[in-house]
């Protein structure tokens, strides 16, 4: 049951979109703009619509398509191509524009697909969270660890990632995607499967990426491409990566105690084998 439903003649639309990074979009469907209770603005939504939303009884989750006009409430081309609304939270509510209240009246909460450019436009398409219950779950025994590094859950990896992070600045770019700083001291392989995002140039702000290599010296290779090629003096955070064996969890962040692999597990090779006399 909801805590409380907006008055019918005085109910308006609003949605909250809370990307990884922490950028946040707050859009309405009123004419003007909406000054929550909490001092929270949420821009008046002449620049974006959604499909309709069904609510069920059962556990079938509901499908719907956000589009909206690049550059209205912050969102813009390069984010959107670069992937910063991918796999954000968007929470839909109801309330009353004549005394508004953030997430008075909670419609659905879902979270945003792959973001797809349309000229001057864009789509997302929104998966309410419900589908979690249709997710298969598990846990699948192998020898490289399976927790996410740093996380900070029960059982999590519990790896401080605040005081592994570096900041610099970059020395030299060979593209999008090859660059380096030659500042750096740390061995070859320490940010491998790390990540890093620029905080300066024209890529601060979007996503941080993961990170291909990393050489002796400062060298560094992503996955990806940035969606802006950096430049010389372009300053940046990096966190080192984990390779989920055991010799980097006792080795390099001496966290063996929270290891979560089965590196003595057999394999199914050994276990099964015939027996013989």
């Amino acid at each position: 049951m909801k805590p409380q439903v907006a008055p019918y003649e005085t109910s308006v639309k609003c949605l909250r979109i809370v990307c990884r990074n922490g950028l946040t979009v707050r859009v309405t469907r009123y004419p003007v703009d909406l000054v929550m209770s909490n001092g929270q603005v949420y821009v008046s939504g002449s620049g974006y619509d959604f499909t309709s939303y069904e609510a069920t009884a059962g556990f079938s989750p509901s499908a719907f398509d956000l589009e909206g006009i690049l550059g209205f409430a912050g969102v813009t081309r390069d984010a959107v191509a670069s992937g910063v609304f991918d796999g954000a939270r968007a929470y839909l509510f109801a309330c009353d524009y004549r005394n508004p209240v953030e997430d008075y009246e909670p419609i659905v909460a879902s979270f945003l697909g792959k973001g797809t450019l349309t000229d001057s436009g864009y789509r997302f398409e929104e998966m309410a969270l419900i589908d979690a219950l249709n997710q298969s779950v598990g846990d699948t025994y192998k020898p490289q660890c399976g927790k996410v590094f740093g996380g900070q859950e029960y059982a999590g990896c519990k790896v401080s990632l605040a005081a592994l992070t570096v900041t610099g600045t970059l020395t030299s770019v060979t593209s999008s995607s090859a660059f380096a700083d030659a500042g750096r001291s740390e061995s070859s392989d320490w940010f491998a499967l790390g990540t890093i995002c620029f905080t300066s140039g024209l890529n601060a702000g979007l996503k941080p990426l993961e990170i291909k290599s990393f050489a002796a010296g400062g060298g560094i290779v992503t996955y990806e491409p940035f969606y802006y090629t950096p430049v010389i003096g372009d300053a940046y955070e990096m966190i080192p990566g984990c390779r989920k064996r055991l010799s980097d969890c006792r080795d390099k962040y001496a966290n063996v105690v929270n290891f979560g692999g089965f590196p003595d597990m057999p394999t199914s090779s050994v276990y099964a084998q015939v027996g013989t006399r």
